[in-house]
Parts: structure tokens; sequence; C-alpha cells
């Protein structure tokens, strides 16, 4: 089972795609990669038959998928693969060129952290291409700490960390803490309107 929640991002929307009858979304998506975003993402310029090979085992393996879709079309994924034997639970990405710059990776990356939150892992590993730079960054956004090796960056994502501990992150800077304060009242001022709106109606 996976996480149902639809997330619209302008123009598109983000959702987990369902195994067996949608992946073959994935495929089309990874085939429109241009030469550069490929090696990206698969650290190598790989051929059309092994991007088909790659998009049928995820349909068997249970990878979750979480799609960044505009118009019924895969711009962008985030795949969570399940660990083989005592490997950790492994995350990659990939945006098409026409996706980027609109917050989108950012997007996936919290639904598929919180897929695999869902799923109970603690740790999630992350590889990457040297050269892949928005990559790193994003994964370094949320946490990952990446070693170079043997011509890519390879890291762990620590999901131990508990909403609670989010929060005393927050308390622990005045700015942000005040941010979110506004956030909240801000929250809270449109549901009591709301509440007190109907009832004077």
């Amino acid at each position: 089972m996976v996480l149902e929640e639809t997330v619209r991002t302008a123009p598109g929307y983000v959702r987990t795609l369902i195994q067996h009858e949608e992946l073959p979304l994935l495929r089309d998506h990874l085939l429109r990669l241009d030469a550069e975003s490929r090696h990206d993402r698969f650290n190598g310029f790989l051929d059309d038959s092994f991007i088909e090979r790659y998009a049928a085992r995820c349909a068997e393996d249970g990878t979750v998928i979480v799609a960044y879709i505009v118009d019924g079309v895969v711009r962008g994924a985030a795949e969570l693969h399940p660990p083989e034997g005592d490997s950790l639970p492994e995350v990659a990405f990939s945006v098409e060129a026409s996706a980027r710059r609109q917050n989108v990776g950012t997007v996936l990356f919290s639904r598929l952290i919180a897929e695999a939150r869902w799923k109970g892992y603690k740790t999630l590993r992350i590889t990457t291409g040297a050269e892949n730079h928005a990559m790193r960054a994003l994964a370094r956004k949320f946490g990952a700490h990446l070693a170079f090796r043997h011509g890519e960056s390879t890291g762990t994502i620590d999901l131990a960390k508990t909403p609670e501990d989010e929060l005393a992150e927050l308390a622990a800077s005045p700015f942000k803490a005040g941010r979110a304060l506004l956030s909240f009242n801000a929250t809270c001022w449109k549901l009591f309107s709301s509440m007190y709106g109907n009832r004077a109606a």
C-alpha cells in the first residue's frame, strides 16, 4: 500500500503511480530524458533497451514511483527501491528539462520520504553522478551526507528524525520559528473565520 494523496504543483501534480498498470509511464519518461539527464540519472550513457528492462524490473520488485504528471504524461519521477538482502532501500530521481526550476524535485523528494517513513524505513541510500550538482544539492537539503568515490556520489539519509525534532530545530531559530508561527496563526484564523461565519449565516 502507498500514500494516496495527490499534491498539486503548477502546472501539474504529484502522486504515486499504480504498480504494473502505470509503470509504463515511468519507462516513457526515462526514455525521453536527454543524453545529459540520462547520464546523470544512470551514471553513464545507456541505450533504450537497458531503460526498458530497468522499468520492467521496477514493475516487479515493489519499487514505489512518485511521479510529477502534466497532462497525463510523467515529467519527473522519484523512485523508492526496496532493500535487497542486507542493503539499504535506495532512492533515485529524474526530472525532464521542461519541468526543471519549478520546485518539482523538492516536492518529489518530500513525498518520497513520507512514503519511506510510512513503510518503516529508518535510513535511505542515495547514489548520483559526480556531475549531477542539482541532485547533490537537493539530497543535502534533505540531510544526506554524500561522499565521492569511483566517479559517483553516494550517501545516506537518516529518517529517524521525528516531527518533534523538526519543531525543536524551529525553536532554535527565532526567524524560522516566527515564520512557522505566522503560518500557523493564519491557518487557524481561516479555520475560525469559516466556522463562525457559517454559524452567523
